[in-house]
């Protein structure tokens, strides 16, 4: 990653529009649902975030965040991360959620959720064997069939992720120190062909996302926890452990 990528909070009407120009440029003008600038305002005003990756003068990545409350004490729901697809893979993502965690604790919040296609590959090896975090919760068509082409005309299933930031746990896994998971009491397999047929518009993709839906939904109601995502050669799989920490 460029050592010129500076993360900071943005502050200014003119950087929260930027930031839903920078929308416009990763997810393409063919994604109506665009969040508007006003959220962005409104997220930075009421104690959420909204944090710029900058390249110099050039915004090439941010993080929107609103605050929750859950039982009683507050958290950040971190509603959209996006970088530029010229700067993907330069661990620009991981600065965006590192800074985070730096200024939620700060204020003294502990607790970061957000929440992610479980078929998106990619996303569930950072959030879970990267940064650490853990998935007790699967909701079913969150957001509705939407009019986005990322959605595939598939319901919007999505895990929900908990960043418990000062946990040991998360500390190991920010740090480095912990190995990308092999073994786990209970695992859910993904098949090989999945990311082929997400790019053709299988109708295959809809028949692996009931199936895993179904299978989530088993384990999280005996206590389960998604804790990592394995990936041995070709396989790839979630591994699920009993979890009564949090």
């Amino acid at each position: 990653m460029s050592s010129d990528i500076v993360v900071r909070e943005c502050e200014s009407l003119d950087e929260f529009q930027r930031c839903v120009d920078l929308q416009r440029e990763i997810w393409g003008e063919a994604d109506l649902e665009v969040e508007p600038a006003t959220l962005f305002v409104v997220a930075a005003h009421t104690g959420g975030e909204v944090l710029g990756a900058f390249d110099g003068k050039r915004l090439v990545g941010f993080t929107l965040a609103v605050v929750g409350l859950q039982g009683g004490v507050p958290y950040l729901h971190s509603h959209m991360t996006g970088v530029h697809s010229e700067y993907r893979d330069r661990g620009v993502g991981r600065i965006l959620k590192l800074f985070q965690r730096t200024e939620a604790l700060g204020r003294g919040i502990r607790l970061v959720q957000w929440t992610f296609d479980p078929l998106e590959l990619r996303n569930a090896h950072f959030n879970l064997n990267k940064l650490g975090a853990i998935c007790r919760k699967y909701c079913p068509n969150l957001y509705g069939v939407t009019t986005s082409p990322l959605h595939r005309d598939l319901p919007t299933d999505r895990l929900l992720v908990e960043w418990h930031l000062d946990s040991a746990r998360v500390v190991a896994a920010i740090g480095d120190l912990a190995k990308d998971p092999v073994e786990a009491p209970a695992f859910i397999e993904l098949p090989p062909d999945l990311e082929r047929w997400q790019r053709e518009g299988s109708p295959e993709v809809g028949r692996v996302q009931a199936r895993v839906r179904e299978e989530f939904a088993r384990w999280f109601a005996k206590g389960y926890a998604a804790v990592g995502l394995r990936t041995t050669g070709a396989s790839r799989a979630y591994l699920l452990t009993p979890w009564s920490d949090f």
